[in-house]
């Protein structure tokens, strides 16, 4: 699927994993919570280690953590992997998924034993994968805030 191996760039520089920390949090828990329904000391979140993979369009959570965060797997979806090999996997409900204080809910695969955050959340964000110093930023043209394109 992927290596977390650093690779060497044709220009003989290292290049390796670009590794952020997210939230991820229960979104049908959070709004249960919102609406008075749940004791907000039930909500279930989690702050993990996350592989930002740009060959990634979603994101994608090994079971375990789709488990502790009580998430329900809601159908399946094809996925095609790097080797080209394609299997049904697990989608969820809905996740609420905060990088750098930038935050957005989408459902995610469930696959693998890393948490990898694909495309979708990083378009979303407006965060650019700065490779060499293996770091994700915030768009410089909107620095401040996440600018959606329609």
């Amino acid at each position: 699927m992927f290596s977390l191996k650093d690779s060497v760039s044709s220009t003989n520089e290292p290049m390796g994993a670009v590794c952020v920390t997210v939230k991820l949090t229960n979104a049908i828990d959070e709004a249960l919570v919102h609406r008075g329904m749940l004791n907000p000391n039930l909500l279930r979140a989690c702050e993990i280690e996350a592989l930002v993979d740009t060959g990634a369009v979603r994101t994608v959570l090994p079971q375990a953590i789709a488990e502790e965060l009580g998430l329900r797997i809601r159908g399946q979806q094809i996925a095609q992997f790097a080797n080209g090999t394609e299997e049904p996997v697990g989608l969820t409900e809905p996740v609420i998924i905060e990088i750098d204080g930038r935050e957005t809910t989408e459902a995610t695969l469930v696959t693998g034993h890393t948490v990898l955050i694909g495309q979708t959340v990083l378009e979303t964000l407006d965060l650019l994968v700065d490779c060499k110093n293996q770091r994700l930023i915030p768009n410089p043209e909107h620095p401040d805030h996440a600018i959606l394109r329609i």
